[in-house]
């Protein structure tokens, strides 16, 4: 049976365009020029890069990412913490991804050079229980802060106010334990809790407490040093009079 000639070469025009998808998609996931070990990079229409070093077990945040990075992913790692100047020089950055880590803390600066181009941030699903505002530094993205073990207590409740976050990211802070524990914040969003209750309260009291203390033994010092201060003197009086006494009669002999 013979097919029309116009048919075969739609049909050979439909495998060409198929054909040449397939190339453009494996070509889109071959390691860039500078990408670094263990990453895959992949440029995207307006000349930046794609970067996705997720699930290849990493205990160290790579180096040497390329300076037009636009999208990092960090996620499904084994990543403890962020060190100072992870992403320096990465000044196009916009997205970055570092959710499903064992992140228990940022490093002062972790983030530092992305506050003009960071746009998202993910930090969910890590081992995080405060807010360090000197390892967020100056960023202003919006954060994903959901599903970590947030400690609402006086420490967090110092920070959120020097954090310049985006304010809807601070809404996911979730408490899963407070202190002190009386409080049952637990379950509950920290800036709900924050507005009725005063975690620092019992850190100020403690702190008073210690405070009326120390200067109670400072003054009992004082007061002990003059009593001794001026019995010595009296003794030293007593002993310079009975030599003035003692004066006449050797002047006699």
């Amino acid at each position: 049976m013979r097919w029309p000639a116009a048919f075969l070469l739609l049909r050979l025009a439909i495998t060409c365009i198929i054909l040449h998808g397939f190339d453009v998609s494996v070509s889109e996931f071959q390691p860039a020029v500078g990408c670094p070990e263990s990453c895959f990079c992949s440029e995207m229409v307006n000349g930046g890069l794609v970067v996705s070093c997720s699930n290849m077990h990493l205990i160290t945040v790579p180096r040497g990412f390329p300076n037009t990075t636009q999208h990092l992913y960090l996620d499904n790692n084994l990543l403890v913490t962020v060190p100072s100047d992870s992403f320096i020089g990465l000044t196009m950055l916009c997205g970055l991804d570092l959710s499903h880590n064992r992140l228990t803390h940022l490093e002062p600066g972790a983030f530092r050079g992305l506050a003009d181009s960071l746009i998202s941030l993910d930090l969910s699903s890590n081992q995080l229980e405060t807010l360090d505002p000197e390892g967020l530094g100056d960023i202003r993205a919006h954060t994903n802060l959901s599903h970590n073990p947030w400690q609402c207590d006086c420490r967090l409740q110092l920070a959120m106010p020097q954090l310049l976050l985006d304010p809807s990211s601070l809404a996911e802070v979730v408490c899963n334990s407070s202190e002190p524990e009386e409080l049952r914040a637990q379950g509950l969003p920290f800036i709900l809790v924050a507005t009725d209750v005063d975690f620092c309260g019992a850190y100020r009291k403690t702190t008073d407490v210690v405070m009326l203390i120390t200067m109670f033994v400072w003054f009992t010092m004082v007061i002990s040093y003059l009593v001794c201060y001026v019995k010595h003197n009296q003794e030293e009086a007593s002993r310079h009079l009975e030599y003035l006494k003692s004066l006449p009669k050797i002047q006699g002999r």
